[in-house]
């Protein structure tokens, strides 16, 4: 084999490994709920070959997977309800496509007399179709299909609880970071358009606060999942901790997100005013390192960082600022620098686990006053 071939087969070999390797764990434990509710199924029931058990117990499992396990539940709800509204009619009325379009019909019309969700009436309807492709009409009523579905949901929600579980503290990780990364780079470009005065870098920076309110709900519903699979799954049960450290830390960064939004905003006008800030500018620049060791701190919560330093520096650098060209427009700046230095010394302390309950509601004059002193 000439040797461009093989390096060829093995740049191919490589990035096929490195793109399965993170997924295998999911795989395998697919595997195992597909097979584990077939052999129970053919154990506890009748059935020689029950499809229905697999089949739920790979979609309740997939649902688990950084999501809430309320999710799960309602899908296999939606797989019964479609496999029982089926049976009933297949014995009732026959097979057929028109059959099958009536089957439909019924059960997402049961699912949303039930009071589901999107997800239970879409599942419904789906599970009666195959119900309808792999049953005919001469075998009968048979409540096996049903059971199937209940023992592979079933298999599917053990698994995802006792065989590899998702870690809760890298699944909320993974989500935070998005969050952290658009704040610090929307704190920087208003850095940067605040020393340049640069307009074209003061709009982006405002597109990048904006966009940051999907990324925050998006990890408020992470932290729901993660406290759920820290319950529930024996082998996560010691990140729960972590996780509530997470949870008490969400207010925090959830108003971090929105000062820097208001900061942002007000640093945009004075770009537009084409009057250049580069001490003001330096002083949201310290907050944007702020928001990366903040980053880093959810890695390892335990572990010391110079975030308090950082933010309290930018603040007062902001104050001395102010001191000096008291404006209306530094005014509004330099009270959301103050905010947002609050916002992330406080979600430090939150995820360290420092009592900061004594602190939580003062205003941020007296805050700044009790760590400056």
């Amino acid at each position: 084999m000439p040797s461009r071939t093989r390096n060829a087969t093995r740049s191919i070999t490589t990035a096929a490994r490195r793109r399965l390797r993170p997924h295998l764990p999911a795989i395998m434990q697919t595997a195992v709920a597909a097979l584990g509710a077939w052999w129970l199924a053919t154990l506890l029931l009748p059935s020689e070959r029950p499809a229905f058990a697999s089949i739920a117990a790979v979609i309740c499992l997939g649902v688990t997977v950084g999501q809430r396990r309320r999710r799960a539940i309602e899908l296999l709800g939606g797989v019964v309800l479609g496999i029982t509204v089926a049976s009933l009619l297949l014995y009732a009325i026959g097979n057929g496509p028109l059959q099958i379009a009536l089957l439909v019909v019924l059960a997402m019309s049961a699912a949303l007399l039930f009071g589901g969700g999107e997800l239970l009436v879409s599942e419904a309807a789906i599970s009666a179709i195959l119900l309808a492709s792999l049953q005919t009409s001469d075998t009968g009523f048979s409540a096996d299909r049903i059971l199937e579905g209940l023992i592979g949901g079933g298999v599917g929600l053990a698994v995802a609880s006792f065989l590899f579980p998702p870690h809760p503290v890298a699944m909320v990780d993974q989500v935070a970071q998005a969050v952290f990364g658009k704040l610090g780079r929307a704190l920087e470009e208003t850095a940067v358009a605040l020393r340049d005065s640069d307009s074209e870098r003061a709009e982006r920076a405002l597109q990048a606060a904006h966009g940051i309110d999907e990324d925050v709900e998006a990890l408020e519903s992470m932290l729901l999942a993660a406290g759920e699979t820290a319950r529930f799954a024996p082998a996560r049960h010691h990140d729960l901790p972590y996780v509530h450290r997470y949870e008490q830390a969400m207010p925090q960064i959830d108003s971090a997100v929105r000062d820097t939004r208001v900061l942002v905003r007000f640093a945009a006008r004075q770009v537009r005013a084409g009057e250049r800030a580069p001490q003001l500018a330096d002083a949201v620049r310290e907050l944007a390192d702020a928001v990366w060791v903040l980053a880093a701190q959810y890695e390892h919560p335990d572990r010391p960082t110079a975030l308090r330093e950082l933010a309290f520096r930018a603040a007062r650098a902001a104050e001395d600022i102010h001191d000096r060209e008291p404006s209306l427009m530094t005014t509004q700046i330099v009270a959301q620098v103050r905010s947002v230095a609050v916002d992330l010394v406080r979600a430090a302390e939150s995820l360290t686990g420092a009592p900061v309950k004594d602190r939580t509601e003062l205003p941020t004059e007296e805050l700044l006053a009790a760590r400056s002193g």
